[in-house]
């Protein structure tokens, strides 16, 4: 066909045309049918299918034909990507070149191919046996991918030259096949990270050129170290850690004289450690961290190039060996968690490469050597929680390194080192619990990077400085003799959260700057000397959750802003001199803890005080009362209290006229407010679209009915997206439970989302333990989801008290008895397991916990709030999500780490929920450093552990004994470090039946797909 630029075509421009013809034909062969190319393809026409099959990855784009003579292009041999030796091509290196697709048979017609690295990428697929026919290869590097699948048992018929084999950050599992000891030329092994949970086979000892050997996180069956493995004299690093190993550590492992990186913590190992171990000339770095090894430290030691040792959190008893002084190279060493005792021998303080010093929760005691820090470039020096005597070190911070001095809970004496006052690299300084005095070095209270000072139960003395460290967030100076005023113009306290100063010396006033400081979250100035009053203007401490002024010389009126605080959960005035009384605006604080005892307030206490909870909340005013008379106080009389100076008669004429004031009042304000409410509800009316998913019977109302009742009083449950209400209707006198999604202008995203994903779970679920979506009201500024009503609400609520107090229900939460427990636990897993196994495609919660279970009147469970559901487009396949979502302490680990979802997260949030049953503990409540899931799981591992230690104390008795003990262990199998280690839901539901037969469950009720 004739087009006007094709009129004249230079010789030049004909063969330009005439070469590009001839590339798209390259490019166009056949990627299918016959997986060999033939014998007249080029490599760089191997190559640029291979690009093709990938689907052109930007990241290669450079790789082109060359075009016409006389240009500058480059050749295949000069793509940074491959490596040619005499002009062909022996390395083809592609890492993180975002390459989805599987790797095609055709890469091996690259026929003097001896090393494939395509490390993280997206390849997915089982293990590519297409490799095999790569005859010449010598290393292959597919690490951080999408593989899934065993390892072939037939994985030696790789090139028999393999000596480097990297498959580590993969979805590998089963076993290592015992071929993989068949590669006697292999140098490096590498399947750390992936879901093996099989064996690893005692051949491995066969591969006597080995040098690194690396099986560290996995989930392998209990299995000891193989004693073959100590036949690897060329081995260089071992790295088994986390990775299920029992038994005893090899006593043949001295045989290992090249070795010189060892890892075998995180494990169950026993036994003590072995003599030979030490007497490695070339270890460099030991970790046996987490173990259950006892007995004493080896020595002699003869391993003098060490550079890291750390054994903490086993057994181990003696005295740290002197000969830990000679390793001259050494720059950690942690030994924490043990049961160490005697000194720390003088010779390592003189250390020249030591860093960090890790040695609390032991039995040390002595003083501590006194070169510390004067020799090396210390950062780290951790010795909390055992008995030293005498003074710290004054030379810490010699060289200008050191981050951290925390030394609590010993013996100490003396005055804080003048050295840590010209320590600028400072961050934390914890100190608290010894005897320390004197006064604290002028710099250290202002020194530039400081975030954390800890002085609390001591004896210093001196005054606080006006200016403090500008990044410090945690003062806590507690139990000491300091004296003075608060400085005022705290301008440099502004990223203050915490300021602990009871039990001092202090005078004054409370300064009106201290109330400016935004971020203060914890304020306690108990057992002081302040006067005067309160600083009238708080509104600045939005985030102040515990206020403590007790025991003080303060007075006048309580503010009525302290009611305005909207996170403050903990306040204790008592003791002091207030006077005037409680504002109303207190009554509106949700107060897990009050103390107004031991003042001069009058007047009737506010009404939301009236309960049992708060019967010492009020004591030693004799100014106050109330009308519970359980509350120890005076009855108030119509609003006011009762007293022989007041005339019976004149209370009744006034609380007359009050009573007709206030009815003339309402009705007023009634008459005003009801056309404008009319003209709203109408107009809500109007633009609402009401989606049903039940039948007309269920649905009997109208949309007004809804609207006009989302009021305060009828609230019943708070969350992070928005308010739960409890609706009567009243045409029907049926009970509605409606959710509302943050009634704002415009929805953000995130609950935009949370709202459609709701709305597309449960409109087509029907399970009788899967919460009921009667139906959906949306606007464009008010998204509400109308739930049938469960009156027993959550079994967060039972288990742990009510977070968000409801105006109108009467539920008593008291205590669930164990079969009751065990009850919810059954209904629950019946509604997870049907969303797992029965629904197609299959759904993923991802936000189970116990506020999300919730009990109708009988105490049946049913799984609510599936706004964080995401359906499986293949059961069983991952997704991955693009922010982690959930709540903390019930999300797993995986899913935090690598934002992957299946069944299993939902496995793991589940046993969560089993192990707040059984110990009665919150999923946050393990210790300062621990969700409730690895307390558990560290308490399970500990050796001569009572697990009926951890059952709640409110329904332990001693015919629910086993029963509790099982489901605490289910708890733990279901929270499993790897997914691929916890069962399904299916199986969780099958224990959960055979727990207890009493229960009347049977084999029709699973699985229960009854609407």
């Amino acid at each position: 066909m004739y087009h006007p630029k094709m009129s004249k075509i230079t010789p030049i421009a004909s063969h330009q045309f005439l070469f590009s013809i001839f590339s798209l034909l390259l490019l166009t062969l056949p990627l299918h049918g016959n997986t060999q190319s033939t014998t007249t393809d080029s490599e760089q026409t191997i190559l640029l299918r291979l690009k093709q099959h990938w689907y052109n990855p930007h990241s290669i784009s450079h790789w082109t034909l060359p075009t016409p003579p006389n240009s500058n292009s480059t050749t295949h041999c000069q793509w940074p990507e491959i490596t040619c030796t005499n002009s062909s091509v022996t390395r083809l290196s592609l890492p993180d070149k975002n390459i989805t697709g599987p790797i095609p048979p055709f890469i091996c017609d690259l026929k003097n191919l001896t090393v494939i690295d395509l490390q993280s990428n997206y390849i997915p697929g089982p293990f590519p046996t297409v490799l095999y026919n790569c005859s010449k290869l010598k290393h292959l590097d597919l690490s951080l991918n999408s593989f899934v699948g065993c390892i072939p048992g037939d994985i030696d018929r790789l090139s028999t030259r393999l000596r480097v084999l990297n498959l580590n950050g993969n979805n590998f599992t089963g076993d290592i096949p015992l071929a993989i000891g068949r590669f006697h030329e292999l140098r490096v092994l590498r399947l750390f990270q992936n879901e093996l949970n099989g064996s690893f086979p005692p051949e491995i000892g066969n591969l006597s050129n080995l040098e690194m050997l690396e099986l560290s996180d996995n989930a392998f069956l209990l299995m000891a170290i193989p004693s073959s493995f100590t036949q690897l004299r060329k081995l260089k690093q071992l790295w088994i850690k986390d990775s299920s190993l029992i038994g005893e550590i090899p006593v043949t492992i001295g045989n290992l004289t090249e070795l010189e990186e060892l890892d075998l913590s995180n494990n169950n190992l026993t036994g003590t450690i072995p003599s030979g171990l030490f007497l490695l000339k070339n270890l460099t770095k030991l970790y046996l961290y987490k173990n259950h090894l006892s007995g004493a430290i080896p020595w002699p030691i003869e391993a003098l190039k060490m550079q890291i040792i750390d054994l903490s959190q086993n057994n181990l008893t003696g005295t740290i060996p002197a000969d830990f002084g000679k390793l001259t190279l050494l720059s950690g060493l942690a030994l924490f968690d043990n049961q160490l005792s005697g000194e720390i021998p003088k010779t390592i303080g003189r250390l020249p490469s030591l860093r960090d010093v890790k040695l609390f929760n032991n039995n040390l005691s002595g003083t501590l050597p006194p070169d510390f820090g004067r020799c090396s470039n210390l950062r780290g020096f951790e010795i909390p929680s055992n008995h030293f005597t005498g003074k710290l070190p004054e030379h810490l911070c010699a060289n200008g390194e050191l981050l951290g001095v925390v030394a609590f809970d010993n013996n100490l004496t003396g005055e804080l080192p003048n050295s840590l006052g010209n320590c600028s690299s400072l961050l934390i300084v914890r100190v608290h619990g010894n005897h320390l005095s004197g006064s604290i070095p002028a710099g250290l209270w202002t020194s530039s990077n400081l975030t954390m000072l800890m002085l609390s139960d001591n004896s210093f003395t001196g005054q606080l400085p006006r200016t403090l460290a500008p990044n410090l967030s945690r003062l806590e100076i507690s139990n000491n003799k300091f004296s003075g005023e608060i400085p005022s113009g705290l301008s440099s306290w502004k990223n203050l959260t915490v300021f602990s100063a009871s039990n001092n010396f202090f005078s004054g006033t409370i300064p009106q700057e201290l109330t400016s400081l935004p971020l203060l979250s914890t304020l306690v100035l108990a057992g002081n000397r302040f006067s005067g009053h309160l600083p009238s203007d708080i509104v600045s401490w939005k985030s102040l959750t515990f206020l403590n002024l007790s025991r003080n010389q303060l007075s006048g009126p309580i503010p009525d802003k302290l009611g305005s605080l909207p996170s403050l959960t903990n306040l204790d005035l008592s003791s002091n001199q207030f006077s005037g009384q409680i504002p109303a605006e207190i009554g509106h604080l949700r107060l897990t803890s009050l103390n107004l005892s031991s003042n001069c307030l009058t007047g009737r206490i506010p009404t939301e005080f009236e309960n049992t909870f708060r019967n010492t909340s009020f004591l030693n005013n004799p100014g106050l009362c109330a009308s519970n008379p359980s509350l120890a106080l005076d009855i108030c009389y119509s609003g006011f209290k009762t007293s022989s100076n007041i005339s019976p008669w004149l209370i009744a004429i006034i609380v007359v006229v009050t009573t007709i004031l206030v009815s003339s009042a309402i009705l007023l304000t009634l008459f005003h407010i009801k056309k404008p409410y009319q003209k709203r509800e109408h107009e809500l009316n109007s633009k609402c679209e009401f989606t049903r998913f039940h039948t007309m019977e269920e649905l009997s109302f109208k949309e007004s009915e809804i609207l006009s009742n989302l009021i305060e009083k009828n609230v019943i449950g708070c969350g992070g997206s928005g308010k739960v209400y409890r609706i009567k209707l009243n045409c029907l006198g049926k009970v509605v439970a409606v959710k509302q999604i943050q009634n704002i202008k415009k929805l953000d995203q995130k609950l935009e989302k949370e709202f459609l994903a709701e709305i597309q779970i449960l409109g087509t679920i029907r399970h009788s333990n899967i919460v009921k979506l009667l139906c959906c009201i949306s606007s464009e500024t008010t998204k509400l989801l109308v739930y049938e009503y469960l009156e027993n609400q959550s079994l967060d609520r039972w288990l742990h008290g009510d977070k968000c107090p409801s105006t109108t229900d009467s539920v008593h939460f008291g205590v669930l008895d164990w079969p009751t427990r065990l009850q919810i636990a059954v209904g629950a897993a019946k509604g997870l397991c049907y969303m797992h196994h029965d629904c197609t495609p299959s759904v993923i919660h991802r936000d189970v916990k116990s506020s999300n279970i919730l009990l109708d009147s009988e105490f049946n469970a049913k799984v609510a709030d599936f706004g964080l559901s995401k359906i499986l487009v293949k059961h069983g396949e991952p997704n991955t999500m693009s922010t982690v979502v959930g709540s903390f302490g019930y999300f797993a680990p995986e899913y935090a780490r690598t934002r992957r979802v299946n069944e299993k997260v939902d496995v793991y949030s589940f046993g969560v929920v089993l192990l707040e049953l059984v110990t009665g503990r919150k999923a946050n409540d393990g210790n300062e450093d621990m969700c409730l899931a690895d307390w558990a799981f560290q308490y399970y591992n500990q050796e001569g552990n009572h697990m009926v230690d951890v059952l709640d104390e409110k329904v332990k008795e001693p015919h629910y004994l086993d029963e509790m003990t099982r489901v605490f262990e289910l708890g733990i199998i279901c929270t499993w470090p790897r997914p691929s280690n916890r069962p399904s839901m299916r199986e969780v539901l099958r224990i959960l039946f055979d727990c207890n037969h009493q229960l009347g469950f049977g084999p029709s009720d699973f699985p229960d797909n009854s609407n």
